[in-house]
């Protein structure tokens, strides 16, 4: 096995899946070319849906989302990014249909991507967190089940903090543990907390890993509340989430957004029920990792103009500033290493 990192440039693994690690990734490679993408492996929405349906493959939209954060060939990265708007393949993204079949060709999803890797010319690596082929499943306080990712982020949670797990049971991929253990910074994307995250988390092994790194942990937190499921949760209650699907506390810092959306662009372009995450100072200042405040909002409204992409159409619209949010990550890292000031 070869290790996901080789240079003596900072170290960053990316843990998350989908438009938030897409957002983080697009400008941490101007940081460094030392960065490994470690994707969530339970998508079953959209095109990622139909080719596991269909074919028995596994789950190849996030990792494409990664693949052309990180790519280097503008027109390569277009043409993954392609979806057919008419036809048998309407829906499908290109670069999808490109992972399923190299993964079909070779017999491994792993080679697959290294090898959709060297066409793209992409920085750093993408390593899907397992090559199980899993199932994200949900068990309610009342004892109700729900499978499936895209099931799950639809459903109405009432309030709860429900009990999530992986089936069958994940395997986690050696070069994500080891992405963790090499790492200067390991980042918790933004991105769904249940539907994209907790896939990642709950496999395995991950929290123990994240536990025992050496790496500068920390958690870029939401600009939205998602209705239905994170409705009133502040910056806190969100990495407590966080650490509660990994099953540990790791988190070092906290990156928040302290400019809130006007109400204009809220009413604008918000989907219903999202709220801007509110923070509360107090508990911040008391908490076991450094949490650090800035202006996150993207000044352009994130578009998506294909509506063959049903999953992305329901999206929120209020991205991060990921020039602003990469910034934020290395400066509070290289303060953190200058000053020791470890609060665990």
């Amino acid at each position: 096995m070869t290790d996901p990192f080789s240079e003596t440039q900072v170290k960053i693994a990316v843990i998350g899946g989908g438009t938030g690690s897409f957002t983080l990734l697009s400008a941490l490679k101007d940081h460094t070319t030392q960065l490994a993408a470690l994707v969530n492996m339970a998508d079953d929405g959209g095109s990622t849906g139909m080719l596991r349906d269909e074919l028995g493959a596994l789950p190849p939209g996030d990792v494409r989302q990664c693949l052309v954060a990180l790519s280097r060939t503008p027109e390569i990265r277009d043409l993954f990014n392609y979806r057919f708007d008419e036809g048998s393949l309407k829906g499908h993204a290109f670069g999808n249909l490109f992972l399923t079949a190299l993964e079909k060709m070779t017999g491994d999803f792993g080679r697959g991507v290294e090898l959709a890797s060297e066409v793209l010319n992409i920085v750093g690596v993408v390593e899907p967190i397992t090559q199980t082929n899993v199932t994200l499943a949900m068990r309610s306080q009342n004892g109700e089940e729900t499978l499936g990712e895209f099931e799950i982020t639809e459903k109405d949670f009432a309030g709860e903090k429900p009990e999530f797990w992986l089936t069958p049971d994940a395997i986690p991929s050696p070069r994500a543990l080891r992405a963790i253990e090499l790492a200067d910074i390991v980042v918790i994307a933004p991105g769904n907390l249940y539907g994209s995250l907790a896939p990642a988390l709950i496999v395995p092994g991950i929290g123990e890993a994240l536990e025992k790194s050496n790496a500068f942990k920390v958690y870029v937190c939401n600009l939205v509340t998602k209705p239905g499921q994170t409705d009133g949760y502040d910056v806190s209650e969100f990495a407590q989430e966080i650490e509660r699907l990994a099953g540990r506390k790791f988190l070092n810092a906290v990156i928040y957004n302290t400019e809130k959306p006007s109400d204009e662009l809220l009413k604008k372009y918000a989907k219903e029920g999202e709220l801007s995450v509110e923070y509360d100072k107090a508990k911040l200042e008391t908490a076991p990792y450094i949490a650090a405040g800035s202006q996150l909002v993207a000044n352009e409204i994130w578009q998506n103009s294909n509506r063959s992409d049903p999953i992305g159409v329901a999206r929120t619209l209020i991205r991060h500033d990921s020039a602003a949010v990469a910034t934020a990550i290395i400066e509070i890292h290289d303060y953190y290493r200058a000053s020791k000031k470890v609060k665990h």
